[in-house]
């Protein structure tokens, strides 16, 4: 009997040990994948795992979305233009026994291919493209590292290219055909204005021509409104004066035939 309570403390120690590593808890987010003697058994999860210690190990692996920068990186387009490009790439696990078998390090390695897939897709297309278009590079990008990725058990969710930072000249180029875009719709839309007056004031004088005492009616509007001014001389020509006592002429014989 004093053997066994000698030993007791030895026991529980080895009682808690085998509890310790033969009891898991796997979040709801979370897979374990176990090994037995070194061969897959299989993915458990979530909730309590029981394990056999000693031959039985268990890898967890997540299943929540990962978000993961791709680092800014020098990359010439087609058309030969050097720019610095950052991205960022979303990602989650959907086979946890091959992310964990297949691939040593499934996080490192889908950062590399990121990497090299957006230098390799960036420079397919010249530089207008990338900032017109850049939905569908981002889609393209995508879909190259989803296809190299699936063997791993990852799906790539999403791709976007956040950054793009273009040569100082560049800035500047672009610029100036900015500023000569504003300054060509600027005068175009001053010719369309002129074009429309024209066409106004031919209409005008196809009016007045048929109305000779319109124009004197205009004429002396004008003066009218020269004469606002206190400080200014009206001058009135003889042929003006001429001319009006004419329409003054005119507008009696229009009186007197209707009357």
């Amino acid at each position: 009997m004093d053997i066994v309570v000698s030993f007791l403390p030895f026991i529980l120690i080895l009682v808690v040990f085998f509890l310790y590593r033969a009891l898991k808890i796997v979040k709801e987010y979370d897979r374990g994948v176990v090994f037995f003697l070194g061969k897959v058994t299989g993915v458990r999860g979530p909730g309590l795992i029981i394990l056999i210690p000693i031959f039985e190990v268990m890898t967890k692996v997540s299943l929540r979305t990962i978000t993961m920068n791709i680092p800014s990186q020098k990359i010439i387009t087609r058309d030969n233009v050097s720019i610095d490009i950052a991205a960022v790439a979303y990602f989650h696990i959907v086979d946890p026994q091959k992310s964990v078998v297949a691939i040593e390090n499934v996080s490192d390695a889908v950062n590399q291919i990121s990497q090299t897939t957006v230098r390799n897709v960036v420079g397919q297309f010249a530089l207008d493209q990338l900032l017109s278009q850049t939905g569908e590079i981002n889609n393209k990008i995508k879909d190259v590292i989803d296809t190299h990725t699936e063997p791993w058990g990852v799906q790539v969710t999403a791709v976007e290219i956040k950054d793009i930072t273009l040569p100082d000249n560049m800035q500047r180029a672009m610029a100036k055909e900015a500023e000569a875009e504003r300054e060509k719709r600027a005068k175009i839309i001053a010719a369309d204005g002129e074009f429309q007056a024209a066409v106004k004031l031919g209409e005008a004088a196809d009016i007045i021509s048929a109305h000779p005492v319109a124009l004197q009616l205009r004429t002396l509007q004008t003066m009218t409104e020269i004469s606002v001014e206190k400080n200014s001389t009206i001058i009135f020509p003889a042929q003006f004066m001429s001319t009006v006592q004419e329409a003054i002429k005119v507008i009696r014989d229009d009186v007197g035939n209707k009357a």
